[in-house]
């Protein structure tokens, strides 16, 4: 017998539409559309191509309980977060933390931090760099998680240059094995209780 219904949101922030970041994460959904969670709905979004503005830290969103900035893909991708179980978040590593597209979206997300809408999704940070600097790209996700309360199942890190290295490295494979896993763990223990 399966496992309840479960809505993913898959967001790759590589500025590549089929990079290594955007493939990791792919591996990640592959992985749980083989376990026993039935009728998982995932929705992927690539960030390449998308436009999100800078925060104008105008704080209007305290009062709104929105972003009130206008003309981008920010709500878009807001609404999306809002209706999932889970989100696997990946960013390339730039110079040892996330990219721009992805710093954007944590920094506008503040206007979602007042209110908590987020509190209580699952999510999965996943970092892919060439040699190094994984290590503060998944910390920067991770604390972004934390402060809109959400739980983190498993962090996922590969190594990667060209397209396609990151699903040659055993050690990302297995972290995608065991996020897979832990997620299905974890419905698996909302549906007893």
């Amino acid at each position: 017998m399966g496992l309840i219904d479960m809505r993913v949101l898959a967001i790759s922030g590589s500025p590549l539409k089929n990079g290594n970041t955007s493939r990791l994460i792919n591996a990640i959904v592959g992985d749980l559309e083989k376990s026993d969670i039935t009728d998982l709905k995932v929705k992927e979004i690539s960030l390449a191509g998308s436009l999100i503005r800078p925060c104008k830290s105008c704080r209007k969103c305290m009062k709104e309980g929105h972003c009130v900035l206008k003309s981008d893909d920010f709500s878009r991708i807001v609404r999306r977060m809002k209706k999932s179980d889970l989100i696997i978040i990946g960013s390339p590593v730039y110079f040892h933390d996330v990219n721009g597209q992805i710093k954007n979206l944590i920094d506008r997300s503040y206007s979602l931090w007042h209110e908590r809408q987020l509190k209580g999704k699952k999510v999965i940070p996943v970092a892919v760099c060439a040699e190094s600097g994984d290590d503060r790209t998944l910390e920067t996700l991770k604390i972004w998680a934390q402060a809109q309360e959400m739980k983190i199942i498993r962090t996922v890190s590969g190594r990667g240059f060209k397209a396609g290295d990151v699903l040659k490295d055993k050690s990302a494979m297995n972290q995608v094995s065991d996020a897979a896993k832990s997620v299905a763990g974890e419905v698996k223990s909302e549906k007893n209780n």
